[in-house]
């Protein structure tokens, strides 16, 4: 498999100052020359999918001459603010690539993308082909503003399984076997899990997924609606408190706030044999298998979900991560513009040569029905596992900083650093994330 590059992108502007840039220059429609004749022109990011979008693209256009779709690339920093640039000043493409979350809403709130419900609810096949849990993502007050168009990333619990068979250890079904597991490598010498600290965003993934545990979807739910006081939810002190729990046990490795996340440290860790555990998103899998394949091809990597919380009100199988990136459409399009782009969309996305290319590259689509086809796929266990763990979540939560608004991600990054590195205590993160959240 190829090194997966992680999509955990944050947008650094404001949520205020992106309506304010999107709707200051007006909405008399796109400018000549934006679109493409009868077909449609999409921005999309470099790498990632860009080889899958290339052989859609291709494939689409030799069977549609009169819409044809035309891809223009752009990497990921110099995209968010040329498109944000763009789509304000009315000649953006007809469609482009997002995160969903907050990102997207911002521009739905601001009156630029249209609303694909209708023509979802037109096409059952369509529609009803992608996994619900990740369509939410694109979803708002009941409408859906974009489609998926590349794979799952769950964050999962990798393991080295020559240092669990090292202490006679079993993987970790609750959090208090996590905690059993901290003391038991700490007794072998060996640190017990990999974070890159240094980073921000992996602490993240400890915050998400405990909050799940232990309120359930809901809790997240009421902040990212902005009811006032959500963050001092009891789920959420709570989950402030196991991480200090945690933190203070010496579950993580020495030195992990100064270990960076994006550069594959972490992941060495794991595979050299520093440390047992790392909470990752699915793309470490691509890192790891990069950085050492014998490690991989010996059966020397594991992996399984997060532990559940005793008492708690979440379900085992809710998962946290990237739930895919999404293709939106422009309101400003024209109508012979939409007719295309929403057929590109509805039978040239996910169609069977897209989910093979997708497959090849080690994307693993939130379609349903896919088994026979994953099992077949290069790396089959690892894929299988990605995609039951996707199929079957009750909730597939995206990721907070790119769930909520810019403005408040960059917050939450920060506070949530500081409860790490134990400058303030969880009382507190929580107070200062409800007085962020009231700005």
């Amino acid at each position: 498999m190829a090194l997966r590059t992680p999509i955990r992108v944050m947008v650094t502007a404001s949520a205020t100052a992106l309506a304010l840039t999107l709707t200051a220059c007006g909405s008399s429609g796109r400018s000549t020359g934006a679109g493409s004749g009868d077909g449609a022109l999409v921005w999309a990011l470099t790498q990632g999918s860009e080889a899958t979008f290339r052989a859609s693209a291709t494939e689409w256009n030799k069977q549609h001459p009169d819409s044809k779709v035309t891809y223009q690339y752009f990497q990921n920093d110099p995209y968010k603010q040329k498109l944000r640039t763009a789509v304000g000043a009315g000649n953006g493409p007809v469609l482009f690539e997002n995160w969903g979350g907050g990102g997207l809403k911002s521009y739905v709130d601001a009156g630029k993308v249209a609303d694909l419900t209708a023509d979802l609810d037109a096409s059952p096949a369509w529609k009803n082909r992608i996994f619900p849990s990740v369509l939410k993502s694109a979803t708002f007050d009941g409408k859906t503003y974009g489609v998926p168009v590349n794979g799952v990333q769950p964050v999962v619990l990798y393991l080295n399984q020559e240092l669990f068979k090292k202490a006679g250890a079993e993987p970790p079904k609750t959090w208090d076997d996590l905690l059993a597991l901290v003391k038991r490598f700490k007794a072998e010498g060996i640190a017990p899990i990999s974070m890159g600290g240094a980073s921000k965003w992996p602490d993240l993934m400890w915050l998400e997924y405990l909050v799940d545990r232990v309120g359930g979807p809901d809790t997240f739910a009421a902040i990212a609606d902005g009811k006032k006081g959500a963050w001092s939810d009891p789920a959420v002190l709570k989950a402030a408190q196991m991480i200090k729990q945690l933190v203070d046990a010496g579950g993580f490795a020495k030195g992990f706030t100064s270990v960076s996340a994006d550069t594959g440290q972490a992941e060495a860790q794991l595979y050299t044999g520093k440390a047992a555990m790392l909470l990752q998103g699915s793309w470490g899998y691509g890192s790891i298998a990069t950085g050492a394949p014998e490690f991989v091809a010996g059966g020397k990597l594991g992996w399984t979900g997060f532990p559940a919380v005793t008492g708690g009100k979440g379900d085992a199988t809710d998962i946290v991560g990237n739930t895919a990136n999404f293709f939106s459409l422009s309101a400003q399009a024209s109508a012979k513009e939409k007719k295309a782009a929403v057929a590109y969309l509805k039978d040239g996305v996910y169609n069977d040569t897209y989910v093979d290319n997708l497959l090849k590259n080690g994307d693993v689509p939130p379609v349903k029905d896919l088994d026979a086809k994953i099992k077949a796929s290069a790396n089959a266990d690892w894929s299988s596992y990605v995609y039951q763990l996707a199929r079957d979540a009750k909730n597939f939560q995206l990721s907070w900083d790119q769930a909520l608004s810019p403005e408040l991600g960059n917050e939450l990054l920060t506070h949530l650093d500081q409860l790490f590195l134990g400058q303030i205590s969880p009382e507190q993160f929580c107070a200062q994330m409800d007085e962020a959240a009231a700005k």
